[in-house]
C-alpha cells in the first residue's frame, strides 16, 4: 500500500522551549509536548514542576518517557518527499506551469532562458533531441520569465555589472556598460552567497542570543510568580494570625473585665447594704425628730430639714459605719483603676499590632490640579496646597471647584485599606474624603466637604477638632496636633482620624457603608496650607 502523504508542516511540531522541531518528544499529563532534554533542563532549573505552556503543576515530578508515535511522525516529517507519480504531475497552486501544455497544465520541470518559456517533462524532450535546441540554456522552473529579459534589448540577462550593481544582457555589456566591470552571474552569485553566509551567521548568533534571553526571561517570570505567590501566602498568614490574636485578646479581655466586675460588684453590694442600714437609721431619727418637734419656730424647723435633706442627697453620713462604707467604695474604685491600667497594656499591644498592619497600607497621594480652586496654589510636586486668594491661571475643567476653596486627590480609593498623614499649617482647614459626584459648581452645601451625604471630614479650627458629615458637627475633646493621620478601611466601611505626635490618639471613627470610590480632599482658609506627608514603614 502506498504511504499516505503527510499533510502537516514542521511548524506544528515545534518545542516551545527551544523553538526547534521536536527532538525525542515527550508528552506530559496536561497533553503538551516538548523535547526531552529541554523539559528536563527546565524542571532542573525551577523550584516546581509545571508545564511551560499551561502552567499546570505536577507533584511529585513525573517520569519522562519518549512518545514513540510522535517521534516516528517527526522522523517522517523530516524525510525528503518523494516525487509524485507521473500521473500526478499536474500543477498545483504554487507550481510553475508548463507554457506548452494545452488544457490542464502540467508542472514545469525546467525553464529555458533562450525560449523564455517553461516546459514539462514531455515538452522539454525536444531540447535534448533537436540539435538546434540543444544549446539553449536551461534552468530550474522560474516564474515571470519576462523579468529575466532586458527591457531595452529583449535579451536574457546573462551578465552582472558590478559598477551599477545590476543584471544586464550581452548587448548592454558592449554598449552603455562597455567600460564597466562585469562578471558572470554565477561568479557574482558565489560572492553574494559568501556575503549572505556572513549575514546568516550574524543572524544566527543574534537568534541564539534572543533564545537565551527568552529562556532567561521565562525563568525570571517563573521565579517572580513563585515569589509573588510566596509573598501573598505570607501576608495572608500574617493577617490571619493577627486576626486570631485580636480575637483571642478580645475574649480574654472581656473575660477579665467580667470577672473583675463580679468581684467589685460583690464588694459594692456589701457596702450598699451598710448604706441602706444607715439610711433606715436616719429615717428613723428623722421621724423621731418630727414627732418630738412641736415647736412653731419655722426657722429652726427649716434649718433642721435642710441639714437632713443634704445628708440624704449628698451622702454626708456622720456615723463611723457610713464613713467606713464610703472609704471601702473609694478603695474599690482605686483597685478598679489599677485593673484598668493592666487592661491598657493589652490595648497597647493591640495598638502595636494595628500599627504593623497599617504600615503595609501606606498610600501615596497626589493633588489633582484639575479640581483645585483658582485661589489655591499647588507646590512640592502637587503634595502641598496653600490658599493665597490670588487667582491662578488654571484651565477650565468640569471637575474644578469654582466657589469652595477645595481640592481633591487624583487617586480613587475603593475595596482596599489605606493610611495617609497630612501636616497642617494655619488655624482653619478640613481634611476628608468624598465621592466623585461631590458638587463642583456653586456655593451650595452639595459642594462642601462634610456638609452633605457624599463626604466625611475632620475640621481643625483654632486648635480644636470637629468631625462633620451631612451637615452634622461633633466636637472632639482632644489635645491638638498639626499632624493628622487618616485610616480608611473601605471594605469594612470604617474611616478613622488620628492626632499624630509622639503617640497616636484616635479622634473619631465613622462607621458606614461606602458604595463608591473615595477621593481624599481638603478645604482651606486664608493663609492656611496642607501638605501630604511621605510615609515609610520606619515612620511608626
Amino acid at each position: 500500500m502506498a504511504e499516505a502523504q503527510l499533510l502537516v508542516s514542521e511548524d506544528e511540531f515545534t518545542c516551545l522551549l527551544c523553538l526547534e522541531t521536536l527532538s525525542d518528544p515527550v508528552t506530559i499529563l496536561c497533553g503538551h509536548s516538548f523535547c526531552l532534554k529541554c523539559l528536563s533542563d527546565y524542571w532542573d532549573q525551577s523550584q516546581e514542576c509545571s508545564c511551560p505552556q499551561c502552567r499546570h503543576t505536577f507533584i511529585p515530578r513525573p517520569a519522562l518517557h519518549r512518545n514513540t508515535l510522535l517521534n516516528e511522525l517527526v522522523k517522517k516529517l523530516k524525510k525528503p518527499r518523494l516525487s509524485p507519480h507521473p500521473s500526478q504531475n499536474y500543477s498545483c497552486p504554487g507550481d510553475v506551469q508548463c507554457d506548452a501544455c494545452t488544457g490542464e497544465k502540467s508542472r514545469a520541470l525546467k525553464s529555458c532562458l533562450t525560449c523564455m518559456a517553461s516546459f514539462c517533462q514531455t515538452h522539454l524532450q525536444p531540447h535534448f533531441e533537436v540539435a538546434a535546441w540543444k544549446d539553449h540554456k536551461l534552468t530550474d522552473p522560474v516564474r515571470n520569465l519576462k523579468e529575466k529579459l532586458c527591457v531595452k534589448h529583449h535579451k536574457s540577462l546573462e551578465i552582472f555589472c558590478k559598477t551599477d550593481e545590476t543584471c544586464i544582457c550581452m548587448m548592454c555589456g558592449v554598449t552603455e556598460h562597455n567600460s564597466h566591470e562585469k562578471v558572470e552571474l554565477e561568479t557574482e552569485r558565489e560572492e553574494k552567497q559568501k556575503q549572505l553566509g556572513v549575514t546568516l551567521s550574524k543572524i544566527k548568533k543574534r537568534l541564539e542570543k534572543r533564545k537565551k534571553k527568552l529562556k532567561k526571561m521565562r525563568r525570571v517570570m517563573e521565579q517572580m510568580k513563585i515569589s509573588v505567590d510566596k509573598q501573598v501566602a505570607e501576608h495572608e498568614k500574617t493577617f490571619t494570625d493577627l486576626i486570631h490574636c485580636i480575637e483571642e485578646t478580645q475574649w480574654k479581655l472581656i473575660e477579665r473585665i467580667r470577672e473583675q466586675e463580679k468581684r467589685e460588684m460583690e464588694k459594692a453590694n456589701g457596702a450598699m447594704e451598710r448604706l441602706e442600714k444607715e439610711i433606715k437609721e436616719l429615717k428613723r431619727r428623722d421621724a423621731e425628730l418630727k414627732e418630738l418637734s412641736k415647736t412653731k419656730d419655722h426657722v429652726h424647723f427649716l434649718q433642721v430639714s435642710v441639714v437632713m435633706i443634704s445628708e440624704q442627697q449628698y451622702g454626708f453620713m456622720p456615723r463611723k459605719s457610713t464613713r467606713d462604707a464610703m472609704f471601702a467604695l473609694r478603695m474599690l474604685m482605686e483597685k478598679f483603676r489599677e485593673g484598668q491600667k493592666e487592661l491598657h497594656c493589652v490595648f497597647v499591644d493591640l495598638k502595636k499590632a494595628y500599627d504593623r498592619v497599617t504600615e503595609r497600607n501606606f498610600c501615596s497621594l497626589t493633588l489633582d490640579i484639575n479640581t483645585a480652586h483658582r485661589d489655591l496654589r499647588l507646590s512640592e510636586r502637587n503634595k502641598k496646597v496653600t490658599l493665597e486668594r490670588k487667582k491662578t491661571k488654571y484651565p477650565d475643567h468640569p471637575d474644578r471647584f469654582d466657589c469652595w476653596w477645595q481640592v481633591l486627590c487624583r487617586e480613587a480609593l475603593t475595596g482596599t485599606r489605606c493610611y495617609w498623614e497630612v501636616e497642617c499649617s494655619g488655624d482653619n482647614m478640613e481634611i476628608g474624603v468624598a465621592y466623585k459626584r461631590l458638587g463642583r459648581k456653586g456655593d451650595g452645601s452639595e459642594c462642601g466637604l462634610g456638609i452633605n451625604d457624599k463626604s466625611w471630614s475632620l475640621w481643625c479650627f483654632n486648635s480644636k477638632y470637629f468631625v462633620c458629615h451631612n451637615s452634622q458637627q461633633i466636637f472632639i475633646n482632644a489635645p491638638y496636633s498639626p499632624r493628622i493621620g487618616v485610616y480608611l478601611d473601605w471594605p469594612a466601611g470604617s474611616l478613622s482620624f488620628y492626632s499624630v505626635s509622639h503617640t497616636m490618639t484616635l479622634l473619631h471613627r465613622f462607621n458606614t457603608s461606602f458604595t463608591e470610590p473615595l477621593y481624599p480632599g481638603f478645604w482651606l482658609d486664608y493663609k492656611c496650607s496642607v501638605t501630604i506627608c511621605h510615609l515609610t514603614p520606619g515612620d511608626h
